[in-house]
């Protein structure tokens, strides 16, 4: 089993006439959080992006689970990869339940089934299960951040993205949110690639962290190490901005 959950080997990618990343090798370590944090436009998305096939690398190969990516079996694939972005967007004409159980029901599970993963992923992220009921519009924002990680791990995929999932509520809810991903990550370990443009966030949730600037990974270490030892003066900066 490899110990890497996802690798970059001489990626190449460019937009327009913009190259991003040319021949970019990166390891992210399996069953840990991985933060990668750095300026907006530094291609932190545009990774996460390329883990699931929503973007393909002009030259290069991308790893998953220990295999090269197969564009042609994207379907397969995702099914074993949560993905929760910054606006949750749940479908507004589905209850909070059916919002979670998408893919599971795509999935053919029983409804016994889905309904006790759903009452299991509710007890660890605080949520009361009277809101299953309720429509998106019905719910505050914090709830439907938490929702939308209900969501993502119905399938208790092995690998979680997460693209500022956490930046769309409050600092107070925020926390909250924070705590009771930890909690989950604790009692069901997996791989979590996590874009933030906090570094506290990344500080308080990370095992491993990745510092970039455009097209070009700044360090990558644990987080002890980046704080004891940045690489250069720009990680440097990146800390003194928490």
């Amino acid at each position: 089993m490899t110990h890497q959950s996802v690798e970059f080997s001489q990626v190449h990618k460019g937009f327009a006439n913009q190259r991003l990343f040319e021949g970019l090798d990166l390891e992210l370590p399996a069953q840990q959080v991985t933060a990668l944090v750095g300026a907006s436009g530094c291609g932190k998305s545009t990774l996460l992006q390329m883990i699931n096939g929503l973007l393909q690398p002009d030259a290069g190969q991308v790893r998953v689970f220990g295999e090269p990516l197969d564009y042609r079996d994207l379907p397969r694939i995702r099914r074993k990869i949560g993905y929760a972005v910054q606006q949750i967007a749940l479908f507004p004409h589905l209850t909070v339940a059916a919002n979670i159980a998408v893919m599971a029901r795509l999935e053919g599970w029983s409804e016994a089934a889905m309904a006790q993963r759903i009452s299991k992923l509710f007890q660890f992220m605080y949520l009361d299960e009277a809101l299953l009921e309720r429509y998106p519009h019905e719910i505050s924002g914090g709830q439907a951040q938490r929702v939308g990680l209900c969501r993502a791990m119905m399938l208790d995929p092995p690998l979680l993205l997460l693209d500022e999932a956490f930046s769309a509520v409050d600092p107070i809810t925020r926390v909250d949110v924070h705590s009771r991903f930890q909690a989950l990550q604790e009692a069901e370990a997996r791989s979590v690639v996590l874009v933030t443009h906090d570094m506290q966030e990344a500080l308080k949730l990370a095992d491993y962290l990745v510092v970039l600037e455009p097209g070009r990974v700044l360090q990558a270490a644990v987080p002890e190490e980046v704080v004891r030892q940045p690489a250069n003066e720009q990680v440097a900066r990146l800390l003194e901005a928490r």
